[in-house]
């Protein structure tokens, strides 16, 4: 009997996508190494120490959005379960709590232009067109509010035909939490990997892909060298541009650019009691985000559970601001925002304080930013990047068709199909 072909693939990236096309693959009997430049795995699905925290925090990924369907197939054969998002969500504006956002009954509006457009255009273009004015204010501060915030988009690169399939586009799941967060979900597809014989390299970050009779030839910056018959890069959209790929590759490495690709800065405040629950007149027992004018705008708790954590967000272009800045002082920075949002002093709020973190996720050298967004120029560059010619394929939530890009299904949902679709070749 002949031998059975076992073709060697490298996969780059030990994230979401790469680890789930390494499993799919390694599932169909072939020779598969993951080459990671980090120590761990992951990628921006970073856990925090449950010691600091009381449980795994999530200094990346941490919500399920939309339906999400391979996440929760995965989520099924690992035997984990979800808890929904719930809770009350608050409007702060010069200090007044309001349950109600000031731009709801514009929104309506809002959605009918979007409905009616046959031509795509930025976000803020549909602002300036459409939404000029005084009367418009809260709803432009709503939207641009959430195209950075939520999106980590440029408003002034932002598809609005994404959007709208994002805002609009029927029903959807319900957002919810995986209990034990998302690297319990890592840590399922790490086991699954090795027991399928998956061959892991950490600390390899890959300068060079070159093409060769044999396959390919990966070379990483400290002088490994790894062949293969096939390479699938699933690194993020900045790292993408950091390694040079053979010449036929070249026009789709420059076509990344035309993918938006936003920045996240994520702090995490523990502190010794729920003291936000008795800080005000309003009942905010169940408070879940808090929306604000504040300097770092977003946060939100861990209800319904009992963790005394507070996590700050702030997303897309305002973070350029923040970016000389240190740890301690994003630390501080938060701090200060919740002094203004809650009325209390600074200085009680750092008193109560048990652990903090701050990631600003532009400046970890293997993500340099966040997550993908669509712009004008997306599909395009998302064909180009999905062409399957030659020995090297490429992966990723940045190159996800469905609406809800930038997302961890949206990676897991990438990996699996490149996987499915170098199996067919």
């Amino acid at each position: 009997m002949a031998e059975q072909r076992r073709d060697h693939i490298i996969i780059v990236g030990a994230g979401a996508a790469g680890l789930m096309a390494a499993r799919e693959l390694a599932r169909a009997g072939r020779k598969v190494t993951l080459l990671e430049a980090r120590e761990r795995c992951g990628g921006r699905i970073h856990p925090l120490p449950e010691s600091e925290f009381g449980y795994r925090a999530d200094a990346g990924a941490e919500f399920i959005h939309g339906d999400a369907p391979v996440t929760h197939a995965l989520m099924a054969e690992a035997g984990l379960r979800s808890v929904p998002v719930d809770g009350a969500r608050w409007h702060v504006r010069n200090g007044a709590f309001s349950p109600d956002d000031p731009a709801d009954r514009q929104m309506r509006r809002l959605y009918d232009v979007a409905r009616q457009l046959d031509q795509d255009m930025t976000v803020t273009a549909l602002l300036d067109r459409h939404f000029a004015g005084e009367d418009f204010a809260a709803l432009r501060q709503s939207v641009l509010r959430t195209v950075q915030g939520y999106d980590a988009a440029d408003p002034g690169r932002a598809s609005v035909f994404a959007l709208r399939d994002e805002w609009m586009g029927g029903e959807r799941g319900a957002q919810g939490r995986i209990v034990g967060g998302y690297a319990s979900l890592v840590d399922f597809l790490v086991v699954e990997c090795r027991r399928l014989g998956v061959a892991f390299q950490f600390g390899a970050v890959v300068s060079a892909v070159e093409t060769a009779e044999e396959g390919v030839v990966i070379r990483c910056a400290d002088g490994r060298v790894e062949h293969g018959d096939r390479v699938i890069l699933t690194v993020p959209l900045p790292l993408l541009q950091t390694i040079v790929l053979p010449p036929g590759m070249r026009a789709p490495q420059a076509a990344a650019d035309a993918i938006g690709f936003g920045n996240v800065i994520k702090l995490l405040l523990r502190f010794e009691s729920c003291w936000w629950r008795g800080s005000r007149t309003e009942d905010l027992s169940d408070m879940l985000f808090v929306l604000s004018d504040a300097e770092l705008p977003v946060w939100w708790t861990q209800h319904p559970s009992e963790h005394a954590v507070l996590t700050g967000w702030l997303a897309g272009p305002p973070t350029h601001a923040f970016a000389a800045m240190t740890e301690p002082e994003l630390i501080a920075c938060g701090l200060s925002a919740l002094a203004s949002i809650f009325a209390r002093p600074a200085s009680a709020l750092r008193q109560e304080l048990i652990a903090a973190r701050a990631v600003d996720w532009s400046k970890d050298p293997f993500a340099r930013g966040a997550y993908s967004y669509a712009t004008l120029a997306s599909h395009q560059a998302q064909d180009a990047l999905s062409r399957a010619d030659g020995p090297l394929l490429i992966s990723g939530e940045a190159l996800y068709r469905g609406r809800d890009m930038g997302t961890v299904e949206a990676a897991l949902a990438s990996g699996l199909d490149t996987a499915r679709r170098l199996l067919a070749i």
